[in-house]
């Protein structure tokens, strides 16, 4: 009953959320298969009808969970020499947080340019107490979005990028939050599995412009100059661009861009999504790939989740994508956080976006697109590493689930305008 309850609360919240939104006219039709991935046609309209330029002489490393994603990252910060930059949803508290923090202070108090844009309501669990401390030592902390009576109707639009930049030099992105669920290795239901990405090359530019675009919008100040944007030296041989949305300037340019490739896609599209909800025209692409030969396989959480609702409302959607063909998996040991596209084994996106309405149409996100083969090798052999420990859900499988739990679902469909 209180579950109930809860939904119809949230259907409500839903509904005005809504009509708080921009009227804004969102893809409505598929988008039709001109050209294959490896086809420079593909690549043109990647960078000119939906995004930044593809640079060239670009070097994406993998980390994968905790261990060894935040020892990377505060690598990198204790070695800045003059500009910090991070952006991210959730700062919590504990030892990770504490950590983050003291190196950020320690990095401002020694003269360099500090700046941590946190989205207030993702980050609504900080310790307060590591705030001030990072803004006693001079780290410049600010906050997106903050609740006040004037500005309800953007309430809903967060600020859902995970990027750190430092030095203009060294980018990370992907899908940790800082929080004590984010450490550890996986190894059991409270240490999650994610990934992130550290980078080097020209696309950082592109990683740093993204980040700046919100600190200005926030802080009104432009930040520019020599420490912010030096010269990049290639160091890397992988194309890649910083792709971007948001419903200030284009909510609809990351579905777009996910719709161009999985409709260019001729062999494989393997998704990792957290959260995994697409709508009725993202449904007809990854049937319409099918029928063309396409085998697409998608990773998402299974009995272990931070969003019941959103795991109900997107098994609900699934019928028609298993009688199509699609692989389905759900991960069994925990809590499965990552964000991934591989395409036809040369194109992989990666960063903050999830596939599903909240990261297409209501947040600020961010994703790296890297046009490599051998990275998208790399990627294939980490997404078959999670597909083990994964179970795939049959048509029939679905077909059987109880009753409560298909009214479930269907209440919770009910919710995808936000989820």
């Amino acid at each position: 009953m209180l579950e109930f309850l809860a939904i119809l609360a949230a259907v409500a919240v839903a509904l005005l959320v809504v009509n708080f939104g921009a009227a804004e006219r969102r893809v409505e039709q598929e988008i039709s298969h001109l050209y294959p991935v490896d086809d420079p046609q593909f690549v043109r309209a990647m960078a000119m009808l939906l995004g930044p330029t593809i640079v060239e002489g670009n070097r994406v490393s993998e980390l994968i969970n905790g261990d060894r994603i935040f020892p990377a990252m505060l690598e990198a910060i204790r070695g800045a020499k003059k500009t910090v930059l991070f952006e991210t949803f959730i700062y919590w508290s504990g030892q990770i947080g504490t950590e983050f923090a003291d190196a950020l202070s320690e990095r401002a108090r020694a003269g360099l340019k500090v700046h941590v844009l946190l989205d207030w309501v993702g980050s609504t669990k900080v310790d307060r107490e590591l705030v001030r401390k990072m803004r006693h030592n001079g780290v410049e902390v600010r906050m997106f979005h903050p609740l006040r009576w004037y500005n309800l109707g953007r309430m809903n639009n967060r600020t859902h990028r995970k990027l750190l930049i430092v030095d203009g030099r060294i980018g990370f992105t992907g899908g940790v939050g800082i929080a004590p669920q984010w450490c550890g290795d996986a190894q059991d239901p409270d240490h999650w599995r994610d990934s992130h990405f550290r980078v080097e090359g020209p696309v950082v530019a592109q990683m740093q412009s993204v980040m700046l675009s919100n600190w200005s919008r926030t802080t009104g100040c432009v930040l520019h100059g020599q420490e912010y944007f030096p010269p990049l030296e290639p160091a890397g041989g992988m194309p890649a661009q910083m792709f971007h949305s948001s419903p200030a300037n284009g909510s609809e340019s990351m579905l777009m861009m996910m719709l161009l490739a999985i409709t260019a896609a001729m062999r494989s599209i393997d998704i990792a999504s957290a959260y995994f909800v697409p709508d009725d025209v993202a449904l007809k692409s990854l049937r319409s790939a099918v029928e063309r030969g396409v085998r697409v396989r998608v990773i998402t959480p299974g009995p272990h989740t931070d969003q019941d609702t959103v795991r109900h409302a997107s098994r609900g959607l699934w019928g028609p994508l298993l009688e199509a063909g699609v692989e389905m998996h759900e991960y069994q040991p925990t809590m499965f956080h990552c964000k991934m596209m591989i395409v036809d084994g040369l194109l992989t996106s990666v960063g903050s976006t999830n596939f599903d309405p909240r990261s297409f149409h209501l947040n600020d996100e961010a994703n790296l697109n890297v046009y490599d083969a051998a990275f998208a090798r790399r990627m294939t052999e980490v997404f078959e590493a999670d597909l083990q420990k994964a179970r795939r859900i049959t048509f029939e499988d679905w077909k059987r689930r109880p009753a409560g739990e298909k009214v479930r679902e269907k209440m919770s469909t009910w919710l995808k305008p936000i989820l």
